[in-house]
């Protein structure tokens, strides 16, 4: 176990997200407010839990470790240190591959994590960054002179390849989790996105409530961006749980087209 005296990720952001204002000070618009609330659930939804932020500090000095090595450093069960790395993997800030035993025996390959690299796997790094507003109004702009069936259709595709991409880097390999795990792994991966995100049963299906939208006033004054968020969550799904897009049915509600919550309902 690391030393009680070494910082650890997110450890100095704990209880509520209400922001103080000091006296004299101007209080925060609530767009800033919600980003702040939205990074705040990003960092303690990854490094809330005392003993996973140990484990990512753990694997960030010895890449390539499994999940058996952190159980066996940790005093663990094999089932719960896989939870605290799938929980990291998901979020982003874990690198996942398979590879076989050095000595080449014979056997499935084992997943091996590394800590992430690239924009927004760091959680030292100010996480409300991951919003580019220029780049946001950008793509609305475009969007809108494609026309919205068109735009709908593009927005949907770029976050199904988006999705799949973040699958790729949680779970290599052909996906093989029920719905209700991938559904609860797709709340951790959007909350580190800036969505304040929890799963959340609904009879005999699951949704996945997003409480932060990251793209702000941009979706409000285009709803057709919300197509995007459809698409990460089926492109999420269909890799996580290893069936075709076309074969998971995702009914998406956004508070930009009027709805009460913005959710996905699988």
């Amino acid at each position: 176990m690391a030393d009680a005296a070494r910082p650890s990720p997110g450890a100095a952001i704990a209880g509520s997200g209400a922001v103080a204002v000091p006296a004299g000070a101007e209080a925060p618009s609530g767009a800033d407010e919600g980003r702040f609330s939205a990074a705040v659930a990003a960092v303690t939804a990854a490094f809330g839990d005392p003993t996973r932020r140990e484990i990512y500090l753990h694997v960030r000095s010895r890449p390539g470790v499994t999940a058996s090595e952190v159980a066996a450093a940790f005093s663990l069960h094999p089932n719960v240190a896989r939870h605290h790395l799938d929980r990291l993997a998901a979020g982003g800030y874990l690198a996942v591959t398979l590879e076989r035993p050095a000595d080449g025996g014979a056997g499935r390959p084992s997943k091996h994590y590394r800590a992430a690299e690239g924009p927004g796997s760091d959680p030292t790094v100010e996480l409300v960054g991951r919003r580019d507003e220029l780049l946001v109004s950008l793509l609305a702009e475009a969007l809108t002179m494609l026309g919205p069936e068109e735009a709908e259709r593009m927005a949907e595709r770029v976050g199904e390849e988006y999705g799949r991409l973040l699958a790729e880097r949680m779970e290599p390999g052909e996906g093989q989790r029920s719905l209700r795990a991938a559904m609860h792994a797709i709340a951790d991966a959007l909350t580190a996105h800036g969505f304040a995100a929890h799963a959340e049963e609904r009879g005999a299906s699951t949704a996945v409530v997003a409480e932060h939208c990251p793209f702000g006033e941009a979706a409000m004054a285009h709803p057709v961006i919300c197509a995007v968020d459809r698409g990460m969550v089926r492109g999420l799904l269909s890799s996580l749980c290893g069936v075709a897009d076309e074969a998971i049915p995702v009914v998406l509600s956004s508070r930009a087209r009027g709805d009460d919550a913005c959710a996905a309902l699988v």
